[in-house]
């Protein structure tokens, strides 16, 4: 592994191809010199962890998971698997987003205080390690409504893929070539996104959603939401798995009724990320964001 992204690049020149974005970044890592990547398992974070790891050595990278309510447990699981596999210098940290009235409230900049969160507890490691705290953040990523993003910047995060120029499609296609079993790993953002803003986001709610997901997945639909309201499931599938759902309608309902829901309804406009988010911004225009504190 060591070196991986270098000899890529190297590889690929020699082929007559144009690596531009994979020297960039590796040398952006390298002029960080020490980083705390905040690792997801998801396509992107997945990169920056092998890329960190590969051009730093375990020594100067820490890639660390945010372990709460919001992350499904196979997901940790995932995590878990992959810095065994790839030889990563892995822990866990508890960002207790959950105690941030704002992020409960869960209003369109909810983001916003997780990422606060996050950075809280990623901060003093980067500290405590002379460290840049990285996060997977890809260009593409930029066009979209993402506070997010805006909460670790001021907070001294980086985002190296975005310096280095690389896209979804480039950071799958890099991940494809290195043979990371990311690459075509399905986005999976938080559970609080299957939340409808203005619902408040409790630990009971985020666990019945993600038993129903898992039972789903159990059922072999690999990329899904299941969308809460109140007492009924949402459920959004890749259009190719639509088909399958309603051939399985009874499976799929009972698979739904037994995380805790009474109703399971199928969107047939199938999965569309986000569009809890855009729907928000588009009924109430874009907020400011706000400051959220704590409970004591």
């Amino acid at each position: 592994m060591p070196g991986a992204l270098r000899a890529h690049a190297s590889a690929a020149r020699s082929r007559g191809e144009e690596p531009a974005d994979l020297e960039r970044l590796a040398g952006v890592l390298a002029a960080l010199g020490r980083v705390v990547v905040a690792f997801s398992g998801g396509a992107d974070s997945a990169l920056l962890a092998f890329a960190a790891t590969s051009e730093l050595g375990s020594e100067r990278a820490h890639c660390v998971t945010a372990d709460s309510a919001s992350l499904p447990r196979e997901e940790l699981e995932y995590c878990a698997d992959l810095a065994r596999r790839w030889g990563l210098r892995w822990s866990t940290v508890d960002t207790r987003e959950l105690e941030i009235p704002a992020y409960v409230a869960n209003g369109i900049d909810r983001c916003y205080h997780c990422k606060t969160g996050l950075m809280d507890a990623l901060a003093p490691l980067a500290e405590q390690e002379g460290a840049t705290v990285v996060l997977g953040v890809n260009l593409d990523d930029l066009d979209d409504h993402r506070p997010g993003q805006q909460a670790a910047s001021a907070r001294g995060a980086a985002f190296p893929l975005v310096e280095a120029g690389l896209t979804k499609a480039r950071v799958r296609e890099v991940s494809r070539s290195l043979g990371l079993r990311t690459a075509d790993k399905p986005a999976a953002a938080c559970l609080a996104s299957r939340v409808p803003h203005g619902t408040p986001v409790t630990v009971e709610l985020l666990g019945t959603v993600a038993r129903a997901e898992s039972a789903l997945r159990r059922l072999g639909f690999r990329e899904l939401r299941v969308r809460h309201y109140g007492e009924c499931a949402r459920v959004e599938l890749a259009e190719p798995e639509i088909e399958r759902a309603v051939a399985l309608r009874r499976e799929v309902a009972d698979a739904v009724r037994a995380a805790g829901y009474r109703y399971a309804t199928l969107d047939l406009d199938g999965l569309r990320p986000g569009n809890l988010s855009r729907a928000a911004l588009d009924d109430a225009g874009r907020p400011p964001v706000t400051t959220g504190r704590r409970a004591p």
